[in-house]
């Protein structure tokens, strides 16, 4: 499929957004910062921020929330929050303190379990026993928009697949709006999920999470962790260009293309891009489907050092 073939009336009604995660040190953070500033000419609808299970990266993330929001004017930041490894009265003070910064919009996250992927899960003494459990308390705290996560293909801890909707429809039920799914690529695993999830009663938007392939070996590895599955046939396409990185690239963006132009033909308009905190492939990606980016005087897209300096 030539990810080209979009049409214009398809185009104009897609909407995007972008995940990123908190820098460990100064290069990541330049580079994650002059990353949000390059993609934001794409005017994307809202940009999430990652929280480390048990406040791993709680403030690494309050601090990446805060400029992108206060600095950089980005008011439609999302923050991702977990209940693993606290009490409720700690992440209770952590929600007080996204909102104190502008946040009024949460990814709510159980969270891996302590012992790492694999490992028995075990609600923290005194904490969120789950994730229906956070979205709860949330929704009693005000009128925020709150994103969940959906698993087409199973989550690694689940039965099957039909537990895993059970618990997005008490989410739901609980107070969220919005579900972003773990990254797939087969879309007809999306389409049955949806199919199924629609038939349980379950009315908010599924967006589709979409994850580039930067380093096939890493994705690879991310997808026996979570779950998915990476197809013999995205890997006979890239598995020959490691010695080749124009074309490793070119076929990478040509392959998350494709995946969003056959989802927008059956009628899906949101999308979730993961950006492992790089931008020239999600670009990439964003032009190769039409996605339409901001005139190129736009004041709001700015450069990582302008907002350094401010």
């Amino acid at each position: 499929m030539n990810a080209r073939t979009l049409y214009p009336a398809e185009r104009g009604n897609l909407r995007l957004s972008f995940e990123y995660f908190p820098p460990k040190n100064e290069e990541m953070e330049i580079q994650l910062f002059q990353t949000v500033a390059d993609l934001s000419i794409f005017a994307p609808a809202f940009q999430t921020v990652t929280y480390g299970a048990g406040g791993s990266t709680k403030a690494r993330s309050l601090t990446t929330v805060k400029r992108m929001i206060g600095e950089m004017g980005l008011r439609n930041t999302a923050a991702h929050l977990t209940c693993v490894g606290a009490p409720r009265a700690e992440v209770d003070a952590v929600i007080d303190e996204f909102v104190a910064c502008g946040v009024r919009h949460f990814v709510a996250l159980r969270g891996d379990p302590q012992g790492g992927i694999g490992s028995a899960y075990q609600p923290f003494p005194g904490g969120y026993e789950s994730s229906a459990a956070l979205v709860k308390a949330l929704r009693a705290r005000g009128e925020f928009e709150i994103s969940v996560s959906a698993y087409p293909e199973k989550h690694p801890e689940s039965s099957d697949v039909a537990a895993d909707i059970d618990m997005l429809k008490r989410k739901v039920d609980s107070g969220a709006t919005r579900a972003i799914t773990q990254f797939f690529f087969d879309n007809d695993d999306f389409e049955r999920y949806l199919e199924r999830v629609r038939r349980a009663g379950v009315q908010i938007p599924v967006v589709p999470g979409i994850l580039p392939i930067n380093n096939l070996t890493q994705v690879i590895r991310f997808a026996g962790l979570c779950g998915s599955k990476v197809p013999e046939a995205i890997v006979s396409r890239l598995g020959h260009l490691d010695d080749q990185p124009e074309e490793r690239f070119k076929e990478a963006s040509h392959i998350a293309a494709e995946q969003i132009v056959d989802l927008a033909r059956r009628g899906v308009r949101d999308f979730h891009l993961y950006t492992m905190n790089r931008s020239p492939l999600i670009a990439a990606v964003c032009d190769l489907v039409g996605y339409g980016r901001r005139p190129a005087n736009h004041t709001a897209a700015p450069s990582y050092r302008a907002v350094a300096t401010a």
